[in-house]
């Protein structure tokens, strides 16, 4: 099937011509006419599928199909968990849309609002936002949903691990009742259906790709290795590989820091995103990244929602991830839009039930290389030493007793006032 068999408009149909793409991806295919024709709609699918595109295609048709005399007001408001996604939702609008007259925008926290304030105030159509400055924009009087026609809630497993379920039911209380929604997800759990059915009618569902699963096109490799060798292992597989786009993986921010310049001071080109970091500094990294001014991006979870890169080569987990799911997620950043990728994984002895629960999830053993230079040695989880305590009836053995004198002082100075004492403190 071919974009053009889908009903969609000629200058929507000329952007994604423009854009490189012929053939829409079952998502695509299965979702943009449901949601043409209304629908509402519960979407199950995983990164790299191509569900952006499947939204965002869909609303810019329908709300061209009629405008608003005078101002513009926001009618399709999609609400994301990361700035990175906001802003790679808001890079897809402009450009499936660059030949219509409709004008979108995109808010989050961690910068300046009065940039955002001042687009608002021009009038929007389409608004893409994070869910802490858009109901702090709503509570100070400069965001309106009344005329609200369209909802998109994506990722929402991941507004739920990133603790916003509070914040999406209360900007849900008040929307107006008369609107479509768009519900996507890469996991059904049982909390995310109870979500889904507080704000979907009647919905179609559309599933592809479970999460369970991993791309066919994705080759896997496993290292099984020490933690503290995990380093140089890291530099010896990126010396060997070829690719120029890879994405690192470590479960903290902390660690994302340390592997980032650990590499930058063995000459490969690096940067790290994760929270701690300003939104300024990520969206440059993520730029350089792009644009291969930098090979390796350094990245916690949270942090790598978000980069769309379709010619990301490899995929390293320098850390497993605690949650079986996150495994497919971070491996799908690679071989996007039908291109080859790889994913390397080391795993120390703390990480084998990480990777017990993996392979549990995906129904498939990782292949694992025998034989590297930094073979695992520690079968045990090692524990800090606890300094042990004297015995009860030496633990004061060691200090002098006080004389006659001092207690005597000590009973005079009782219940005075001084710079230090326990009593009082100035």
């Amino acid at each position: 099937m071919y974009f053009n068999e889908l009903n969609i408009i000629q200058p929507i149909l000329q952007a994604i011509e423009e854009e490189g793409y012929k053939t829409p991806t079952p998502i695509q295919e299965q979702a943009i006419p449901l949601v043409l024709k209304g629908h509402d709609l519960l979407g199950c699918a995983q990164t790299g599928t191509g569900k952006t595109a499947a939204f965002s295609i869909p609303i810019l048709q329908k709300l061209n199909d009629h405008t608003f005399q005078g101002k513009r007001k926001i009618r399709a408001l999609i609400l994301t968990p990361t700035r990175e996604l906001a802003i790679q939702i808001g890079e897809s609008l402009n450009s499936y849309g660059r030949h219509l007259k409709l004008k979108s925008t995109v808010i989050f926290g961690g910068v300046n609002q009065n940039p955002q304030v001042n687009v608002l105030q021009s009038g929007v159509d389409i608004l893409v936002a994070t869910p802490g400055r858009l109901l702090d924009l709503m509570t100070q009087g400069y965001i309106s949903l009344r005329d609200l026609e369209i909802f998109v809630l994506d990722e929402a497993d991941r507004m739920l691990d990133m603790g916003f379920i509070h914040d999406v039911r209360k900007l849900i209380r008040s929307l107006p009742d008369d609107r479509q929604n768009l519900f996507f997800s890469a996991t059904m759990a049982p909390e995310i259906l109870q979500l889904a059915g507080t704000i979907l009618q009647d919905p179609v569902r559309v599933e592809v790709t479970p999460v369970s699963s991993t791309a066919e096109i994705i080759g896997q490799t496993l290292y099984f290795i020490d933690k503290n060798n995990k380093p140089n292992l890291l530099f010896d597989v990126l010396q060997e590989q070829t690719a120029q786009s890879v994405l690192v993986f470590t479960r903290t921010k902390h660690g994302a820091d340390k592997v980032a310049k650990y590499l930058v001071k063995n000459g490969i080109k690096s940067d790290a995103i994760h929270g701690n970091k300003s939104q300024n500094h990520r969206q440059r990294a993520l730029n350089n990244f792009k644009d291969k001014t930098i090979r390796v991006l350094v990245a916690t979870d949270i942090a790598a929602r978000g980069i769309d890169v379709e010619e990301m080569e490899l995929v390293i987990n320098f850390e497993l991830p605690n949650i079986p799911e996150t495994y497919v997620h971070r491996i799908g950043r690679t071989g996007r839009a039908g291109n080859i990728g790889n994913a390397i994984s080391f795993c120390d002895y703390e990480e084998k039930a990480y990777l017990k629960d993996i392979e549990k999830l995906t129904k498939q053993s990782i292949p694992v290389v025998e034989n590297h230079p930094y073979p695992m040695e520690v079968f045990e989880i090692i524990k800090k030493e606890r300094q042990q305590r004297p015995p009860k009836n030496e633990r004061h053995a060691s200090k002098p007793k006080p004389s006659v004198e001092q207690k005597v002082g000590a009973a005079k100075n009782k219940g005075k006032k001084t710079w230090f004492g326990k009593r009082d403190r100035y």
